[in-house]
């Protein structure tokens, strides 16, 4: 307890200050898919975030559902990859090409170890196709 005329020391407090850390992502192109069980629809989302994060093209689009929600990711990586190829004019759009980010560690997972995913063999082939 303390008296009135006491003084209380103040709490010590840590001073440093600490500088925001930021990720820098160059142009990246982010593909969210989305997918119910019930829809008959799946959908698929594509991001173009430039090196300052600010966002320069979005499009959306739907299909014919897939057979699971990680089948609607790749399809949406499928996809974007495909007109991104496609595209002549290297200097705009097709700089997003370069990078593409997901949400999704099953893609990810896919990507570094296809053996381990033979029921998705048709669909890397095909991006793979792209990539050539």
């Amino acid at each position: 307890m303390v008296n009135e005329n006491e003084m209380v020391p103040p709490i010590p407090q840590d001073r440093s200050v600490e500088e925001p850390q930021v990720l820098s992502l160059d142009n990246i192109c982010m593909i969210y898919g989305s997918w119910t069980s019930t829809s008959q629809f799946s959908g698929c989302r594509w991001v173009w975030i430039d090196s300052l994060g600010n966002v320069q093209l979005m499009e959306t689009q739907n299909y014919i559902r897939r057979e699971s929600v990680l089948h609607s990711e790749v399809e949406a990586l499928h996809r974007r990859l495909r007109v991104c190829f496609s595209i002549r004019d290297a200097r705009t759009l097709g700089q997003i090409a370069r990078i593409f980010g997901t949400d999704c560690k099953d893609l990810i997972a896919m990507f570094k170890e296809p053996h381990i995913w033979p029921s998705f063999t048709a669909e890397l082939e095909r991006i793979e196709t792209l990539q050539i």
